[in-house]
């Protein structure tokens, strides 16, 4: 016997082709830093689990690490306090405690078209409904606020964000995030906000939603700006109210994160800006490869991310993203159907550059060899 929730999602496209591919396959498909954590992350970890900082420990997060997040985020707002932050087993983690938190059966959930693959699931595990809201590609993937205002009922209960954006990377301005907040106030609702890719941005400056209203959740990860994909780390900061709420349904989803990873992670902190300048000097070279590269291949025009480490480019071709997607993975290379991530993904790929400089060539000179056949 299967319960409902379970048969009401699929696996995501992401994992369909990474789980399908061939062995030995380009993967511009997985968005995962091909960097490993900086040396003091990983010396940290070992010092951790060598001196016995092996067992359970709270909840919420061991008090330094949550600490040292509450300090960085007084930046964006000065009230920010310990008790705003739970430490959590990875931003995705994190969005499933929040969902499980905030969200009533028969709720609407305002979700990003395109989005990440897990907003949409996450409403629906909860028992709510997602209600998809257009970024399209001609304004420049910023949200329609007269369609947001068309798709509030008296059942919407929350909008999820997620800026800079995983598949697109558009980035929100700050006078947008503004926007958002204004409407999210005039109809009552709770802000979601996924900043995991906060640390990345090319073009302008990054605007967090934390401190701009009372009804913000902010997610955010390691795995990105510690390269600690594997090790399953994130945290969460939320109205000092609502923490603790967040905190019960996390307890009873993992008991308690990693004690030798956040011990790893606090180092990691500790070292500022200098944790991702190098794998962001090495983002920015690629991106700018493969801007390049998508728009010289007959039938596809790529508009430049601001930020993340994503490429969504569009294509003309007589084929759906899945029909693209299989035929490169029959040819070695892993990409990521766009409409995996919502309908109006449809005629793009996710093309990630989390990937080095030669794989990111031999893959473009595959995805060109295809176009040439289909165009």
């Amino acid at each position: 016997m299967v319960a409902q929730r379970a048969r009401g999602v699929q696996i995501s496209g992401i994992r369909k082709m990474f789980e399908g591919a061939p062995a030995h396959a380009i993967n511009l498909g997985l968005g995962e830093p091909d960097f490993d954590p900086p040396k003091v992350v990983i010396d940290a970890l070992c010092a951790a689990v060598q001196n016995g900082q092996n067992h359970y420990g709270p909840s919420a997060g061991i008090p330094a690490l949550r600490a040292k997040i509450a300090s960085l985020y007084r930046a964006r707002d000065p009230a920010t306090a310990i008790d705003n932050v739970l430490v959590t087993g990875s931003g995705s983690e994190g969005l499933m405690a929040t969902a499980l938190t905030i969200y009533d059966p028969g709720d609407e959930v305002l979700v990003p078209d395109p989005g990440f693959v897990l907003y949409a699931p996450h409403a629906r595990l909860a028992g709510a409904f997602p209600v998809p809201y257009e970024l399209r590609e001609d304004r420049g993937f910023e949200p329609d606020f007269d369609q947001l205002e068309a798709s509030v009922t008296p059942r919407t209960r929350a909008i999820v964000v997620n800026s800079p954006s995983n598949p697109t990377g558009g980035v929100f301005s700050s006078s947008v995030v503004d926007r958002v907040v204004a409407f999210a106030e005039k109809h009552d609702l709770t802000i979601v906000s996924d900043e995991v890719y906060d640390e990345m941005v090319y073009e302008g400056t990054f605007a967090s939603f934390w401190g701009r209203s009372e009804r913000v959740i902010v997610v955010n990860s390691f795995s990105k700006r510690l390269a600690m994909t594997g090790w399953r780390l994130g945290f969460l900061l939320a109205p000092a109210t609502l923490a603790p709420e967040i905190n019960k349904v996390h307890y009873h989803v993992m008991a308690c994160p990693s004690t030798p990873a956040q011990v790893a992670a606090l180092a990691g902190l500790e070292l500022g800006s200098a944790a991702t300048r190098p794998m962001m000097r090495e983002f920015r070279a690629r991106r700018a490869i493969v801007v390049r590269e998508l728009n010289r291949i007959p039938g596809m025009t790529c508009v430049p991310p601001a930020g993340a480490f994503y490429a969504f480019p569009r294509f003309d071709w007589p084929k759906t993203p899945t029909e693209v997607a299989y035929a490169l993975l029959r040819r070695g290379l892993i990409t990521t159907p766009g409409d995996a991530f919502g309908a109006l993904g449809a005629a793009h790929l996710r093309i990630s550059f989390a990937a080095s400089r030669a794989d990111l060539t031999k893959g473009i000179g595959i995805l060109r060899a295809y176009a040439k056949e289909v165009s």
